[in-house]
């Protein structure tokens, strides 16, 4: 008990000087950076396939687990008397609070100011509630005789501190949460009115949204689309302070702000993006409307030198990824986004600048909140993920997912199989759909706009009354079909046919 309340007590005022100190860093969150940045790949990519977006809560409670556990050794030394053990043990969980803050990017002093906080109120807390020696006073107490008394655990006057520390500590932990708002770029974000670009949008064409109940929108609402990064708290990034920096094998570095960005000429481009570890059937894949800056034309004018084989864009959290120059540079519509169906992106997506680039797996391309790009030869730098066992190379798979029925259904009658297919760059051809092992049977196939998208299609079903095992396979824009071939998702991606099993009986009609 004395254990978990100067923790959460210590965890209370870091984050209470978190909302009055802009700048400053709880520990709390590069702490869990910290833990998943360690974490094995296979207890990784079980968190991810168990819980998908969720991943990261269940990461950083196993994080916070930690931190308690340690907090739980530090009450029963302080309460068994080892108070001087009790106190180092919290200092040096206060040192590595401190490492963690400052491995994150940018570190200084002023971060460390919530960690320091903390640490000083848990072992406060501890001197002020543990059992004292004999011959010891309670602070505004005044011993009545010159006797020594073995105070031992005063429960009266623990169970009183106890409860008034418990409560200031989460009225402090509170009003620091809530005073962080002050930082947040929502306001920022929501006055923000983008130019209109100069290369808009290819037209949508009018049956690229199928009449199909049940299958996904072709453009995906921003608030609906998939979230995977590393970062346990969404960036707050003003505009305003932003800039990007592109170094390393280049003529000239160049240093962009907002500004700078909005002043060049802009495109408009619907994009469908993809995470490598999206299961057979998954729904971590969005389409959505980017707007932004060719980055070829910005690397360009930095001039890229001989030997510039990767492109090692850096998150404003730490996080990188390494994207190949020559996918960028080949007249794809790689960009340096600020826009997401219309408007300025969600913090969560990105705000102020992430990239964007067709045909990449998200852990090669897709950095959100970037603020450095800096070109290095091929083999001279790994990215984030690179080292944890996935691929150096990332392009996405062709892939067809079937929306609806829903596996397991009973239907009657003529039945819709109906879904979504992408193979981001190259563009579909076909889907087709088989039935029990059957033959393939071609479906139709709703517009797009260009190869950067999924297509959705549809077949509609007749089929005999019983159980039937349905797949779906589609064909890229050069007449390469999907791979058969179950694979998981790692080390490049997941591989295989969607498959649903429904029962069908005659039209009740």
């Amino acid at each position: 008990m004395l254990g978990l309340l100067a923790t959460g007590a210590g965890l209370a005022a870091a984050e209470l000087i978190v909302g009055l100190v802009q700048g400053s860093a709880s520990p709390v969150v590069p702490v869990g950076q910290v833990f998943i940045d360690w974490v094995p790949k296979p207890l990784k990519d079980w968190a991810i396939e168990q819980f998908g977006t969720n991943d990261k809560v269940v990461l950083v409670l196993g994080a916070l687990i930690v931190v308690l556990g340690l907090g739980v050794v530090v009450g029963v030394l302080a309460m068994r008397g080892a108070r001087g053990a009790a106190y180092a043990l919290t200092g040096v969980i206060g040192l590595l609070g401190g490492f963690a803050v400052l491995t994150r990017p940018a570190p200084s002093v002023g971060k460390l100011l919530p960690t320091i906080v903390g640490t000083g109120v848990s072992i406060a807390v501890l001197w002020y509630l543990a059992p004292r020696p004999a011959g010891a006073t309670v602070p505004g107490q005044i011993q009545a005789d010159a006797q020594p008394q073995d105070m031992g655990v005063d429960r009266r006057r623990f169970i009183a501190g106890a409860i008034g520390i418990g409560s200031v500590a989460v009225i402090a932990g509170g009003l620091g949460r809530m005073l962080q708002e002050r930082f947040a770029v929502d306001s920022e974000r929501n006055a923000l009115i983008l130019p209109s670009a100069s290369s808009s949008a290819p037209t949508l064409p009018v049956d690229a949204q199928l009449d199909i109940s049940g299958i996904g929108p072709f453009v995906t609402p921003s608030n609906e689309f998939y979230r995977i990064d590393t970062a346990l708290v969404v960036p707050q990034v003003s505009k305003d302070s932003w800039k990007l920096k592109i170094d390393g094998l280049v003529d000239n570095e160049i240093e962009l702000t907002f500004d700078d960005l909005l002043a060049r000429p802009q495109v408009e481009r619907y994009v469908t993006l993809s995470c490598v570890s999206n299961e057979i059937g998954g729904d971590l894949v969005g389409n959505a409307l980017w707007q932004g800056v060719l980055l070829k034309d910005v690397l360009e004018e930095a001039g890229l030198q001989s030997g510039a084989e990767q492109v090692v864009s850096r998150s404003i959290d730490g996080w990188t990824c390494g994207s190949p120059t020559e996918q960028i540079m080949d007249g794809r519509d790689a960009m340096l986004a600020f826009g997401m169906n219309g408007e300025p992106l969600p913090a969560r997506h990105g705000y102020p600048v992430r990239l964007v680039v067709p045909g990449l797996y998200g852990y090669v391309s897709a950095t959100k909140w970037v603020t450095q790009i800096r070109l290095t030869g091929w083999d001279e730098y790994d990215a984030y993920w690179i080292p944890r066992g996935w691929s150096k190379l990332g392009p996405v798979k062709t892939m067809a997912r079937i929306d609806t029925p829903r596996s397991g259904s009973d239907k009657a009658g003529t039945v819709p199989i109906a879904g979504v297919a992408w193979a981001v760059h190259r563009g579909i051809s076909n889907v087709q759909i088989r039935v029990d092992e059957g033959e393939w049977l071609d479906a139709d196939l709703g517009g797009v706009p260009s190869n950067d998208t999924w297509v959705q299609w549809v077949y509609y079903l007749d089929a005999e009354p019983g159980r039937h095992v349905i797949e779906a396979r589609a064909i890229d824009g050069e007449g390469n079909p999907q791979p058969e071939q179950p694979r998981p998702v790692a080390p490049d991606g997941a591989q295989g046919y969607h498959r649903i099993t429904i029962e069908t009986s005659l039209s009740s009609g």
